[in-house]
């Protein structure tokens, strides 16, 4: 006698009342499915033909699920599709745009709900060194010896929400105002609007200079008390994106971002 299998509930696509998937803390709600939803695409590229098994919503609630609990892709629980499947979806949605195109649609609707033009003017740039995960290759890692740090370095720029707007990831080792070069770069290419950049007093020199080829000004913001908490105007946010970055475990542990380094 065979025992038929049941699909997963995921699979099915079962619901709570009000809204919440059933299972974990970064399921999506109806509500923000249904803005996510439009932006993807309907097949993976390279699968014509082959029917979709499992739903679109359940694929990227597992990718979620991965970047909150920082879990390696085989570690996924059961009631998720098979990893494979999954990490096939997140790859080629990282290949080909799609997940850039999702995040900046979704920032530029953030901004406009707040009043603000969807295409910011201005910037903020910072950066920060992170422990690297065993995982991690010793070629892509470095030594940060003002932060004691062994691992990489997130460099980003984020609008005047603390929104991001684009990041390069560089070992720990590398200097801010090195990395700074293919950020603005970055920045340059993809917001064309941006004109005014605030920056911490690690970013003075030379690079002021060089910006101003890209049309753009770096306004400095420095400390007025050395060696002192200090909360700083505009460059506040940028650090309270650090802090959100952070809560998700996956790009703490490798903090391996699909926008390298790229000299202009």
């Amino acid at each position: 006698m065979t025992t038929k299998k049941t699909e997963p509930a995921r699979a099915q696509g079962t619901r709570r009342a009000g809204g919440q998937a059933r299972g974990y803390p970064s399921d999506l709600t109806d509500a923000q499915w249904q803005v996510i939803v439009p932006h993807l695409p309907a097949e993976v590229p390279g699968r014509r033909g082959r029917p979709r098994v499992w739903p679109a919503r359940v694929i990227v609630e597992a990718i979620l699920y991965v970047d909150r609990t920082g879990c390696a892709w085989r570690y996924l629980p059961a009631d998720f599709p098979p990893w494979r499947t999954v990490y096939g979806y997140f790859a080629a949605w990282r290949d080909d745009g799609t997940l850039a195109r999702l995040h900046d649609v979704l920032r530029a609707q953030v901004r406009a709900a707040a009043g603000r033009d969807p295409e910011p003017t201005a910037a903020v740039i910072d950066s920060q060194s992170v422990r690297a995960a065993d995982t991690v290759p010793k070629a892509t890692r470095g030594w940060d010896n003002a932060k004691k740090v062994n691992g990489r370095k997130r460099h980003i720029a984020v609008d005047a929400m603390g929104l991001l707007l684009t990041v390069v990831i560089t070992a720990a080792s590398v200097q801010d105002r090195d990395a700074a070069r293919p950020l603005l770069w970055n920045l340059h290419r993809t917001c064309r609007r941006i004109r005014l950049i605030w920056a911490d007093a690690v970013y003075t020199g030379k690079l002021t200079a060089w910006a101003a080829t890209l049309k753009m000004t770096i306004q400095i913001v420095a400390k007025r008390q050395a060696h002192a908490f200090e909360v700083l105007p505009r460059r506040w946010v940028v650090e309270r994106t650090f802090a959100w970055i952070s809560k998700h475990r996956r790009t703490t542990a490798t903090t391996n971002a699909s926008r390298p380094a790229t000299k202009p």
